[in-house]
């Protein structure tokens, strides 16, 4: 097969489209948890640790570009993404699970009388103990 018609066969299952959909989704999510850390959760980090507005008071170490205020807000924003992606994840595979169709039952293989093993439907003689049956096996 070549390239040409697995890229093809690559479109056509729809693979590209969810991916496209997941970007899309995962964009949208990270200027809203960006928007919540920007301004609300980091002035209140500033409110409580007493910075001025600009800076974080106690989490930029002074005379340096070392601000430990920005690695906090960067870790909270990838928690919270992290959790809304698992829970959309999640979400997505109950809603799968819920509309499969429950697979047919099999129906019981043959037995043999003599041992109580399975047996192939049709067998005349059981492969485990020899047993001769008095007509073929069927399935039950």
């Amino acid at each position: 097969m070549g390239f040409v018609s697995e890229f093809k066969e690559f479109i056509n299952k729809g693979n590209v489209m969810d991916m496209a959909v997941g970007v899309i989704i995962g964009g949208a999510f990270t200027a809203i948890v960006t928007s919540l850390t920007d301004n609300i959760i980091n002035p209140f980090i500033k409110f409580i640790t007493g910075g001025n507005g600009t800076e974080v008071g106690g989490l930029v170490v002074p005379g340096t570009e070392i601000d430990f205020g920005a690695f906090i807000s960067a870790c909270i924003n990838f928690l919270i993404i992290a959790l809304i992606v698992f829970l959309i994840v999640k979400s997505f595979n109950k809603m799968q699970s819920l509309t499969k169709k429950p697979a047919e039952p099999e129906p019981d293989a043959p037995v043999c009388p003599f041992c109580l093993e399975e047996v192939k439907e049709g067998a005349t003689r059981c492969p485990h103990c020899s047993g001769a049956f008095e007509e073929p096996a069927k399935s039950a």
